[in-house]
């Protein structure tokens, strides 16, 4: 599905609880059954999702927000965009879509997204998948560290085009996956004036802190966790992962082979194959 189609189908709703002033949310809504909640990283939005979200939708009901500043969401120089404000968007959401809880697919910063809620918000998460996310001290990495320079708001659409574009061959394994259609969609809504100032501010919204400070908690989630993760992450290693599944109780650890940081676009299939069985069991829909 090219970017366009995919934004076509978003929904759009404007928020009033979930920053200092009222933010417009896109968000993928489809499908029925028990709700789950993607979210996505830095520099992607739920686009990076559109691989899979069919599949997952033919048993649940699949809601992929844009985080505050990301894709298709506002990109308005006005709020943060930290892992604490993206968790208030995601919750406002949740309030306002009328969903008492859901269960939590994370990547990268939205990872880290849902580790915070399955910590703080125990009630509202019911199963967590986690792949490849941001936790520890192991982020932020160089290059967003680079594109969080204020100064970068000098640099042409096209230099921060070719500047993300890098990151996300870097990120690929298999090198049928790393499409034309998946590159141009993956850094539309930061190659515009407005989106190129919103990834600066995204990028500098980034606090390791907000996920060391969770370590010690780990130990505290009750949510069934799988984590499903590429094991030729350059950033976010696997060591993380097999960590990770040591501290949470009830966790579980999926290496995928031949598949690194990108994993919903880089091994769609393989990650599907062990997402859907571990939402289905136990679930009688709703």
């Amino acid at each position: 599905m090219n970017y366009q189609t995919f934004a076509a189908r978003q929904k759009r709703v404007e928020l009033s609880q979930a920053a200092v002033v009222p933010v417009q949310i896109a968000y993928t809504d489809v499908g029925h059954g028990a709700p789950v909640i993607l979210m996505h990283g830095i520099p992607t939005w739920s686009y990076l999702y559109h691989d899979v979200i069919d599949a997952l939708a033919r048993q649940n009901r699949v809601i992929a927000p844009d985080f505050l500043g990301h894709g298709m969401s506002d990109q308005r120089d006005l709020f943060d965009r930290s892992l604490v404000a993206q968790k208030a968007m995601v919750l406002a959401l949740m309030d306002q879509l009328d969903l008492d809880s859901a269960s939590l697919i994370g990547h990268d910063t939205g990872g880290g997204v849902a580790l915070m809620m399955a910590i703080e918000n125990p009630d509202r998460v019911n199963k967590l998948v986690l792949s490849n996310i941001v936790a520890y001290d192991s982020w932020p990495i160089d290059d967003m560290i680079q594109i969080a320079n204020p100064a970068w708001k000098h640099k042409s659409t096209a230099e921060i085009r070719n500047f993300l574009l890098s990151g996300f061959k870097d990120g690929l394994s298999r090198a049928d996956r790393l499409t034309d259609e998946f590159l141009d969609g993956i850094v539309a809504p930061y190659v515009t004036e407005a989106g190129k100032i919103s990834m600066i501010r995204n990028a500098s919204g980034l606090n390791t802190s907000h996920t060391t400070m969770l370590a010690p908690r780990h130990k505290q989630i009750s949510a069934d966790t799988l984590l499903v993760w590429g094991v030729d992450d350059p950033w976010q290693p696997i060591s993380d992962g097999v960590r990770l599944a040591s501290e949470i109780p009830n966790a579980r650890l999926i290496r995928v082979e031949g598949a690194s940081h990108w994993i919903p676009q880089d091994a769609p299939d393989e990650w599907l194959g062990h997402v859907l069985p571990f939402l289905k069991a136990g679930h009688t829909g709703i």
